[in-house]
């Protein structure tokens, strides 16, 4: 689960500052898949980006977790924020950011390894892990080819995979469908949608494009930086 609860968050603006969150309050349940939407610029990748713990917010709780593993990510330092990404959630950007030189199944490898060291054991689980992640993600026969022999959707679907790998409780997806066609786009809604079912993520996605909404859980449209009415998708 993610909660945020009365977030502001505000950037300089001249000699005043602008509001980019409005004290915002959302909820993202394991399981289910929330989307967030609304007009550009209307405040969807900020929020996110607080969910995401990559910018703090000048007011208000971003909670993770529930009972005694709860955590308030607004308060925690740089590197704790570091730390709490690389064990408990898992970002898909709008640009899959595969790292050139790498094939597939080695970019599951590379993020599953960061921030820990490891023996023969882990590594071999590291291993199957990807492996089932690639297979799950309809790649089993694309792990040794690099992201230029892949087409965009496949790559989405790398980036997917590998933002799994280190299993995250909460997984934080920016416009997927924005560089695929409509064919292509629902192909990786559905996927987005099985995954958090069957891996039990709570999964919050940024979407301007409502053609797939119906991969969606729960829909909350953002306007001028606050939250319009949620609905059910």
């Amino acid at each position: 689960m993610i909660e945020l609860q009365n977030v502001t968050l505000t950037f300089p603006d001249g000699d005043r500052r602008k509001t980019a969150v409005d004290d915002v309050t959302l909820r993202a349940e394991a399981g289910r898949v929330t989307g967030l939407t609304g007009p550009s610029g209307s405040g969807k990748s900020s929020i996110l980006a607080v969910a995401a713990t990559l910018i703090r917010p000048d007011a208000g709780q971003v909670l993770l977790g529930q009972g005694s593993g709860q955590v308030d990510a607004a308060q925690l330092s740089g590197r704790e924020a570091a730390r709490l990404r690389r064990q408990r959630v898992g970002i898909v950007f709008q640009q899959s950011n595969l790292l050139p030189a790498l094939t597939s199944r080695e970019q599951l490898h590379v993020m599953g390894r960061l921030g820990g060291s490891w023996g023969q054991r882990q590594r071999r689980e590291l291993e199957a892990r990807a492996d089932e992640l690639l297979d799950a993600v309809g790649l089993a026969a694309h792990v040794h080819q690099r992201p230029h022999q892949l087409s965009g959707g496949q790559r989405q679907r790398v980036a997917i995979a590998r933002a799994l790998v280190h299993q995250p409780e909460i997984l934080l997806i920016d416009e997927p469908t924005s560089a695929l066609d409509q064919e292509r786009g629902a192909e990786i809604m559905e996927l987005i949608a099985g995954l958090t079912r069957d891996r039990l993520t709570a999964t919050l996605l940024v979407t301007h494009d409502l053609v797939h909404r119906e991969a969606l859980d729960d829909l909350i449209t953002v306007v001028d930086g606050q939250i319009a009415a949620p609905t059910r998708a």
